[in-house]
């Protein structure tokens, strides 16, 4: 059985196709200011990189903030659902998952079959995500891939004591006005998050083996920055941003 998974989120559009329990393949792209149209590209070019027609894929699911506007899914599903079912694909042991994307972060701990027990979610702030990350990258001038590599550079990171995204760009601004070392003041804004997260994530009771998920996994700092604060090392799979994705494909399986 051939399944497809689309994820659509607020900064990356993401697709992920398996067949019978095995991951063909999965794309990203940018969501742009149409998800309809980005939710049909990513799955229509994924598609062609596998030498598919859409007629091989026997169920689609479709997840993420723009789930509803992929017209051609058989059903759509929360990302809550789509994520503990995509990391327990990838990594069957995993028992918490920390998913942080462009517009929220959330905390998901799962059972032995990657049902949900309990999670958390921050999807009211900016602070914590993605987005937050950005503002950041745009206020230091910095690519916003290079962050991660340019804070382990970091002897002494800056302390960044607002939460709100808007004061905390204030604070960066200040910093670079001042003088303050860029690695130092990237190195701060990402313990900053991980201690936002690292509180979401004891609400909710993360237990070992920790994945992290989303597109801000692959930035190393700020993994290194909350590895810090839970004391536990989150395995980070290259498949990480299209997680989501994954376990929407994965769940299609299972649709009558």
């Amino acid at each position: 059985m051939i399944t497809a998974g689309i994820d659509i989120g607020s900064i990356s559009t993401k697709a992920a196709v398996i067949a019978d329990s095995k991951l063909l393949g999965a794309k990203v792209i940018f969501t742009g200011y149409n998800a309809e149209q980005a939710g049909k590209t990513v799955y229509e070019d994924l598609l062609q990189e596998l030498h598919l027609q859409p007629s091989a894929i026997q169920k689609t699911v479709a997840t993420g903030y723009g789930r509803n506007s992929v017209k051609f899914a058989d059903k759509t599903l929360t990302e809550i659902i789509c994520h503990a079912a995509g990391a327990h694909f990838l990594n069957p042991p995993v028992r918490s998952i920390i998913d942080i994307g462009g517009q929220d972060s959330k905390a998901i701990v799962v059972d032995v079959n990657g049902n949900v027990g309990n999670f958390v979610m921050n999807d009211k702030c900016a602070a914590g995500t993605g987005r937050f990350l950005e503002v950041m990258a745009r206020a230091l001038e910095v690519d916003l891939e290079n962050l991660g590599d340019l804070s382990l550079q970091a002897d002494h990171p800056s302390k960044i004591s607002s939460l709100c995204t808007v004061f905390a760009e204030s604070e960066v601004i200040s910093l670079i006005a001042k003088g303050e070392n860029r690695a130092n003041i990237i190195a701060g804004i990402h313990e900053s998050i991980a201690s936002r997260v690292f509180s979401m994530a004891n609400r909710v009771g993360i237990v070992p083996p920790v994945v992290m998920t989303g597109g801000v996994a692959k930035n190393i700092g700020f993994v290194k920055a909350l590895e810090k604060k839970l004391g536990i090392t989150p395995t980070v799979s290259k498949y990480a941003q299209v997680n989501g994705a994954i376990g929407a494909a994965d769940l299609a399986a299972g649709l009558k």
